[in-house]
């Protein structure tokens, strides 16, 4: 093993050690997008199509008069976005932890980042 290569796993080792959970966390959770072809939630612009994967932190009913919706926010290690099933009040497999890959154009709602009626794939519970 070369010095640069030692040097490298060491710096490695001493990150991890001196990480927070939620850095940990983090880093873990952009390495598995990374492995679903997911892309970072931090890179996507608004009117991009993009798949995007990442574990769902939050899941809300949002009844309105008319329209009620089921909002979900995904965290990929990176940035979150905002799931938005219109029209539903409940979705078998939708809940907080969950891991997921979705499918949809972003669009930007108070600043946010939103895909509206995603195409979806649960991945297995772990």
């Amino acid at each position: 093993m070369s010095t640069d290569e030692g040097r490298g796993s060491l710096r490695r080792m001493l990150r991890r050690l001196t990480a927070s959970e939620a850095e940990i966390e983090a880093q873990e959770l952009r390495r598995e997008s990374a492995e679903h072809g997911g892309v970072p939630a931090g890179q996507c612009t608004r009117g991009q199509v993009v798949s995007v994967a990442g574990r769902l932190r939050t899941v809300v009913y949002t009844p309105r008069t008319n329209l009620p919706t089921l909002e979900a926010d995904l965290y990929d290690g990176s940035d979150v976005v905002t799931l938005v099933w219109l029209g539903r009040r409940h979705i078998a497999g939708i809940e907080p932890g969950r891991h997921l890959t979705a499918r949809g154009r972003v669009a930007l709602r108070d600043d946010r980042k939103v895909i509206y009626n995603p195409y979806y794939e649960l991945e297995p519970p772990k």
